[in-house]
């Protein structure tokens, strides 16, 4: 079965609007665990504009009464960021290629560039006791440099496949993803996913074998708005349930 973490920072975001801690982020990450959700992801940026540094550590002591529920802290490898997963050590760490001011992820690492620079934060993550998992591109060359890596894990970075959902491309797409994934796999990564997933696509990208983890959060919360949380996770999970085993 694939995991599913929520990603809370469209929560963080409202609860910023208003300038106090309503939306609390710790009473959803709390409603979406009774509900059945497997995982919480937050990813802080620079500017604080959603999750911040204190999410992390109160995700953290909050989810202390949850073992089985696993915390994904995103980010951008800053000296600060790195210095908070050294503190939180959350039970993964998911590195993003964002520029400080970027709206959202558009795009994963290329290890032909980053690969000195990447292998030195990974062994930073791993020294601190918590699961690597680098975004990536659905691009087999990628796959097979980040396997020559110790990255422990990479996510498939999914706003393609979920632009072409429904389009002539559609199959294709699809195809390139299933490739590096499978690719992934055979070289010893673990396979997450992420951006732009929904109730809708979901189904499709999880034809897909072995995607251990699906990271959702802006569709997801949407979604939530328009028919209620316990009918979306419900319908989430039982999608998450058909994922066969790599």
């Amino acid at each position: 079965m694939t995991q599913l973490s929520v990603n809370l920072n469209k929560i963080a975001l409202l609860r910023n609007s208003r300038g106090r801690d309503f939306p609390s982020v710790v009473a959803f990450a709390e409603k979406f665990i009774a509900l059945g959700a497997h995982g919480i992801t937050i990813h802080p940026r620079p500017d604080a504009r959603h999750a911040t540094a204190q999410d992390a550590h109160d995700l953290k002591a909050a989810l202390a009464a949850y073992p089985d529920v696993e915390l994904n802290i995103e980010g951008y490898p800053t000296e600060d960021f790195l210095a908070l997963i050294d503190t939180v050590k959350p039970h993964q760490c998911t590195l993003v290629p964002d520029e400080p001011n970027q709206l959202t992820s558009d795009h994963g690492w290329d290890f032909s560039q980053h690969a000195e620079f990447l292998e030195t934060v990974l062994t930073r993550i791993h020294t601190a006791g918590v699961r690597s998992s680098v975004f990536l591109d659905p691009d087999t060359d990628q796959v097979q440099r980040a396997a020559k890596s110790s990255a422990q894990r990479i996510e498939l970075y999914t706003e393609g496949f979920a632009s072409a959902h429904g389009t002539d491309s559609a199959s294709s797409v699809l195809a390139q993803y299933r490739e590096a994934a499978e690719l992934a796999r055979r070289l010893g990564l673990g396979v997450n996913a992420g951006h732009d997933l929904d109730l809708n696509n979901l189904p499709t990208f999880l034809t897909i074998p072995g995607i251990l983890e699906v990271s959702i959060g802006h569709v997801l919360t949407v979604e939530c708005i328009e028919r209620g949380m316990a009918a979306v996770i419900e319908d989430y999970l039982a999608i998450c349930s058909t994922n066969r085993p790599g």
